[in-house]
């Protein structure tokens, strides 16, 4: 690639984020292009009687994500999927449910700072398989969304090269029509992409070199000075989208870890649910009022009479969780079938929060203006319809209190299609 010349990886549809604009120029920047959907194989909508959005003044000032766009990623082009409280990703398998959670995922963690390589181990498996390399070999995928909140719907996009080596290649971070930072590639020499962001100032924007292995969203807190009103918008526009990305927590409960003992420890539930024992130790004494309703769910999921869930330490600093039954007898989850253990794990995660789960949390942001998002790949996985539904309804609840959103990927979702405050998206094949 010259230098001096911006590009993004063949078979991301089009370049990535262009050259800087000047602001203020009158004109609004044009959003980044858009593979055009040849066989994209995705429809998506809200529900049918999906309410009105709400007045600009009755905006949800908590930071979110409204929308996950994945312009070339894996199987997907061109697909934009709408983001509710309650987010259902449907089809068959192979239509691209797990690639979905995944680019959300990806946004989440370089959101969170992570670089490249952290996020995208094996990165040439998300390029679109049809995708031809260019005469310097390369290729690479494109992912985005859009985070809605005070700052109102703010936009990010991001190109990235997978393949001869990882690096980003363009991003763009956008309000309004305005652009607030685009970065491109110049000089493929160089560990570096050149970063323009608003600055309104003496001069339209401010110009320097930001990593090209990290989000140049998640830098520009540590770079803006915030000393005029372009600095401050574009730094509340990415600290939106930044909190907006970090409190998410991808749930797969395995039931195969969840019925030996555990060690005592931070007392943080892990991503495959493998730790609950500990967790329970610790959240039935320190929070009576969730644990009571984990119980009542906990109840309806699980077979045979249960009047309380708890952990029991076994003298050798381990300790194992037990269905109280009432009677005098206690059954250890060991004997639990996959579907209760998973029911179980889900519905912990569901009545918990940021400071049980091992998730990276903006310390910064007050609690009343913090969401958690959980990923759950496989949501229906191993459940029966009465699990299924009372963990729908037990997401739709939690999701009204605004506090936790649910992003899953089930193989049908005709028994969730009629929920109210439900987004299913169709996947096909």
């Amino acid at each position: 690639m010259p230098s001096g010349t911006a590009s993004a990886p063949p078979g991301t549809g089009g370049p990535p984020p262009g050259r800087p604009r000047p602001s203020g120029s009158g004109t609004p920047a044009r959003p980044p292009e858009t593979v055009p959907p040849a066989r994209s194989g995705s429809r998506a909508g809200p529900p049918a009687d999906a309410p009105a959005p709400a007045p600009a003044h009755r905006r949800d000032p908590r930071p979110r994500v409204t929308e996950l766009r994945l312009s070339a990623f894996a199987r997907h082009r061109g697909a934009n999927f709408p983001v509710g409280r309650v987010t259902l990703f449907a089809g068959p398998s192979g239509s691209g449910k797990s690639a979905a959670l995944a680019a959300y995922e990806a946004l989440a963690r370089l959101g969170g700072g992570a670089a490249l390589a952290e996020v995208f181990p094996d990165p040439g498996a998300l390029v679109p398989e049809r995708a031809r390399p260019d005469a310097q070999r390369r290729r690479g995928f494109r992912i985005g969304c859009t985070a809605d909140g005070a700052e109102g719907p703010v936009r990010l996009d991001v190109a990235v090269q997978a393949e001869p080596e990882l690096r980003v290649v363009g991003e763009r971070l956008t309000a309004g029509g305005l652009v607030l930072l685009e970065t491109a590639l110049r000089d493929p020499s160089r560990p570096s992409v050149q970063a323009a962001w608003h600055t309104a100032g003496s001069a339209p924007v401010t110009r320097a070199p930001l990593p090209d292995d990290r989000l140049g969203t998640a830098l520009l807190p540590l770079r803006v000075a915030g000393k005029t009103d372009g600095q401050r918008q574009v730094l509340a526009a990415a600290e939106q989208m930044v909190v907006a990305l970090r409190s998410v927590f991808p749930c797969d409960p395995r039931p195969e870890g969840m019925r030996t003992p555990v060690l005592t420890g931070s007392g943080r539930l892990l991503r495959g649910c493998d730790n609950l024992a500990d967790v329970v130790w610790r959240t039935r004494s320190e929070c009576g009022r969730r644990h009571a309703r984990l119980v009542d769910a906990v109840r309806t999921g699980c077979a045979g009479p249960v009047t309380d869930l708890l952990a029991e330490p076994l003298g050798d600093g381990t300790v194992r969780a037990l269905l109280d039954r009432g009677d005098g007898h206690r059954t250890e989850l060991e004997r639990l079938g996959d579907g209760e253990l998973r029911y179980l794990a889900l519905a912990l995660v569901l009545f918990t929060g940021p400071g049980v789960l091992a998730v990276d949390a903006p310390g910064e942001v007050p609690d009343a203006m913090r969401g958690l998002t959980v990923l759950a790949d496989g949501f229906d996985r191993c459940l029966d319809p009465r699990q299924r539904a009372e963990l729908l309804r037990t997401a739709v609840q939690m999701g009204e209190r605004g506090h936790i959103r649910l992003v899953g990927a089930v193989s049908d979702a005709s028994w969730a299609g009629g929920a109210e405050a439900v987004t299913v998206v169709h996947l096909d094949a």
